[in-house]
């Protein structure tokens, strides 16, 4: 299916922004991972202080892989082909053991990156500027006042652009989402008679922050849910979602009687047609866990069912949109800033053929 389809004239391949490479539980210390995501091949690792620092995988001496084997010495990786040492604060190169003399310019590239919630994220920008915006911290989280209480990790065949895109799709919401969760993520089945007496109903206003925040953007969602055509207030939630830049969103949920929360996701771009989704819950502790478990249940359904359009759908640079629909075209002239002149577009589109 990947094969036959006809993706469309994509915008560039690769946002500028941060991006989660993994959590920070995942690299303990003096641990190296190897990560290749953004067209690129990385190496992260941690040193024995805890500072975590993120490189070039490839060793610019023999292109030897300084994840596959390499060590962290000190504040260096170690290459494991020949033992060089790169800092992982510049990528400088301060040990040759067979070597006199460290050539000046021998070096690794290195990657701003920074720990924030519990993630290592990385700052890619196609120019090589350094980043513009930092990610925001959320208090409840660094303060323990809100727990974790599970994720869910998909794989989405689309470009990255396309998942954001939704929220500015009002439409969509009702069509799609409306459906009772009983109904499951397979769309064949989710407008089934069975579960008919059940329906969200959703009211979404989507707006761009202003400045200095430019770069992030407001949903905010109202959810509620009728069973037999009654109102069930149980059902009702308020989510206020802020994107921030073209790879991280903050949902928070406020209820009544069910307390508050976040969902915490992340979308990395592996290759230039496949997305990396997660979704982390954090939920006040005071609360059994059932209540958040249930809805990031409920939420990765939803989400499975936007991903059954993902996968299949070509975007289209000139949709047909009705009067209605004229926040896709904000939300599209907003997104624009995460992409510069010399962002990678795919070799398909400069030559026109076939994907």
């Amino acid at each position: 299916a990947r094969r036959a389809r006809r993706p469309g004239a994509l915008p560039p391949a690769f946002p500028n922004g941060w991006y989660r490479l993994l959590d920070s539980a995942q690299l303990p210390r003096g641990a190296v991972r190897s990560l290749a995501l953004l067209g690129e091949q990385l190496a992260a690792f941690r040193t024995q202080d805890g500072q975590a620092y993120v490189v070039d995988a490839y060793c610019p001496h023999l292109g030897a892989n300084l994840a596959a084997g390499g060590r962290v010495m000190g504040n260096c990786i170690e290459c494991p082909f020949h033992g060089w040492q790169f800092q992982g604060e510049d990528g400088k190169c301060i040990s040759i053991p067979y070597a006199e003399k460290v050539p000046d310019f021998a070096r690794v590239r290195t990657w701003p990156s920074c720990e924030v919630n519990g993630m290592l994220l990385v700052w890619y920008h196609c120019e090589g500027v350094s980043p513009t915006w930092a990610v925001p911290e959320q208090r409840e989280i660094t303060t323990k006042e809100w727990v974790f209480r599970g994720q869910t990790e998909h794989l989405v065949d689309a470009h990255i652009q396309e998942i954001p895109e939704n929220a500015a799709d009002m439409a969509h919401l009702a069509f799609l989402h409306g459906p009772a969760i009983l109904g499951g993520s397979d769309l064949r089945y989710t407008r089934s008679k069975l579960w008919d007496f059940m329906k969200h109903i959703w009211k979404a206003e989507w707006q761009p922050e202003p400045e200095p925040n430019e770069h992030c953007s407001q949903l905010l969602v109202q959810h509620t849910a009728t069973v037999f055509g009654k109102h069930i207030s149980l059902m009702d939630l308020m989510v206020s979602v802020r994107q921030v830049g073209p790879g991280l969103v903050f949902l928070i949920f406020e209820h009544a009687f069910l307390g508050r929360g976040i969902i915490l996701q992340t979308v990395t771009p592996l290759e230039p047609l496949l997305q990396n989704v997660v979704h982390k819950i954090y939920y006040q502790k005071n609360m059994p866990a059932i209540i958040p478990k249930f809805i990031l249940r409920a939420e990765c359904i939803q989400f499975e069912r936007d991903i059954t359009i993902w996968n299949n759908k070509q975007y289209l640079p000139k949709p047909l949109l009705v009067r209605e629909d004229s926040s896709i075209q904000k939300h599209r002239r907003w997104y624009a800033q995460f992409y510069s002149k010399k962002s990678t577009r795919l070799l398909a589109q400069k030559e026109g053929l076939d994907w």
